[in-house]
């Protein structure tokens, strides 16, 4: 039995929000849903308010946000004016930082692999990259590569 008064169980609140059973004890145990109750059998038994708090969490997250940032987001209102302002905004602007270190890592990280390919591709023989990686120079073989 999948629904029992109205509430339903773990498995079809994962399958009506497209996540795992264990994704949703995770985010329990994170605070960021409790269940409505439990049944006779124990059994985890949701409202349709987890229902949408959990399609929140879940569009939240494919946006960038942390799950702590979200269990601030959670605690807002939308309705109030200065909400936008003076909490989200900087949630968000943290987060463009956070993206924008992690772009320009990438960058680096790119680069040094795009220099490491042109050496591949100019060998001839022994592979330069996994030598210099390997090689009893240590840091200098491997910054050689970067």
């Amino acid at each position: 039995m999948s629904r029992t008064n109205g509430l339903l169980t773990i498995g079809k609140v994962a399958e009506a929000v497209g996540v795992a059973a264990s994704t949703l004890r995770y985010y329990e145990r994170e605070g960021l849903i409790q269940p409505r109750r439990r049944s006779d059998a124990g059994y985890r038994l949701y409202d349709t308010d987890a229902v949408q708090r959990l399609q929140f969490v879940r569009a939240a997250q494919a946006v960038g946000f942390t799950l702590n940032d979200i269990r601030v987001l959670l605690d807002l209102d939308a309705g109030d004016a200065r909400t936008c302002q003076e909490e989200v905004q900087p949630l968000i602007e943290r987060r463009m930082a956070e993206i924008d270190m992690k772009m320009k890592d990438l960058k680096r990280v790119r680069a040094a692999l795009g220099r490491a390919l042109d050496r591949c591709r100019g060998s001839n023989g022994q592979c330069v990259v996994l030598k210099e990686l390997t090689g009893s120079k240590g840091r200098k073989a491997r910054r050689s590569i970067q």
